[in-house]
């Protein structure tokens, strides 16, 4: 099992916690992670956290993929791993309608079909094997289209790239994990019940088939809240904030992926009530409606002797190959000094 740390994104005010960083650095973190939604971005965190360590791995988890295409990105994966010899991760998503549309300005289009593409088009890039050009139903490279110039031409990369550079992609729907197992290096289902793998199992097995891998190939790193403290019930309010925010109000009524997912972990009625009161306003209402139960499957929260009982199971999936690496977002040394000391 592998460790890491999730720095995420910041509110008005870029704030990252560098002796915390090097602190988990010290005890045996493997990684850490940056975000972005839409304000701070990942990568410049990411670059920060790189020149003022020596060791732990960065990764962004995620960077949108429609806010960038893939030559950037590839351009932007391989400078950073230069740099930091061989320290960075490359994590990217679809993200949702809402910010794709709105905020980049971009059609959604096929979630699927584009990590395909995208992580094609790197992968082409950094081989350096001959000048890339590729023709889909996202990007087409040299352009193609009808308002373009007819000038386009296939390049190859000047930088010369680490081939191994990691790839990780966001995923929970059955098809996206079939996807991200085919093509990636690994991938975050968001919240993860350690007990519940056939959730996610059959998908993930069925892209490995289709690539030739196995489970040892791929990396499947869940986020987990940690919170520890004897009030227990307040502990788990930490948690289920952005699990109603997730459940209740990503996506439509009708399309909505984390909603799916939370009735695929066993909890069909608590995720119906969370979207009816997120979507009518009622968010306070909808944050009390996660069930306990939900909390204590994915998170590690409550007093230190609860969290130890619950990272049993952790350990065991980790064992079984069904976690590779839980990545912990967690504000307390002490929460980060435990976990390490129970699974390092």
């Amino acid at each position: 099992m592998k460790l890491g740390i999730l720095v995420g994104y910041s509110g008005k005010v870029v704030n990252i916690d560098i002796e915390s960083i090097r602190r988990a650095e010290s005890i045996g973190y493997d990684s850490v992670w940056t975000a972005e939604a839409y304000g701070s971005d990942a990568v410049t965190p990411a670059a920060w956290i790189l020149a003022q360590t020596e060791n732990i791995k960065v990764g962004t988890a995620i960077m949108q993929m429609p806010g960038r295409s893939p030559a950037c990105t590839a351009m932007t994966a391989m400078t950073l791993n230069q740099l930091s010899n061989g320290r960075f991760i490359l994590g990217i998503g679809a993200s949702g309608p809402q910010v794709v549309e709105g905020w980049h300005g971009v059609a959604y289009g096929r979630p699927i079909t584009r990590v395909k593409e995208y992580v094609s088009i790197m992968k082409k890039i950094m081989a350096r094997e001959e000048p890339v050009t590729h023709q889909g139903f996202h990007y087409s490279l040299p352009y193609a289209g009808d308002d373009g110039t007819g000038l386009g031409k296939s390049l190859k990369s000047i930088l010369q790239a680490d081939t191994s550079i990691p790839i990780y992609t966001a995923s929970i729907t059955p098809k996206g994990l079939e996807g991200s197992a085919e093509v990636a290096d690994g991938v975050f289902p968001i919240w993860m019940n350690p007990e519940r793998y056939d959730v996610l199992g059959g998908s993930i097995q069925k892209g490995l088939d289709k690539a030739g891998k196995t489970l040892m190939d791929y990396d499947i790193a869940p986020f987990v809240t940690c919170v520890m403290d004897d009030n227990i019930d307040a502990c788990r309010m930490m948690a289920k904030g952005s699990m109603a925010l997730y459940i209740g109000g990503m996506g439509a009524r009708t399309k909505n992926f984390y909603n799916d997912y939370a009735k695929a972990l066993g909890f069909e009625d608590a995720a119906i009530k969370i979207q009816d009161l997120y979507l009518s306003g009622k968010k306070d209402e909808a944050m009390a409606a996660v069930p306990d139960e939900l909390v204590d499957a994915c998170h590690l929260v409550g007093p230190k002797e609860h969290i130890v009982e619950r990272l049993k199971a952790w350990k065991q999936a980790g064992i079984d190959g069904h976690v590779s690496s839980m990545l912990i977002g967690a504000g307390q040394p002490e929460a980060l000094e435990l976990i390490a000391s129970e699974l390092l």
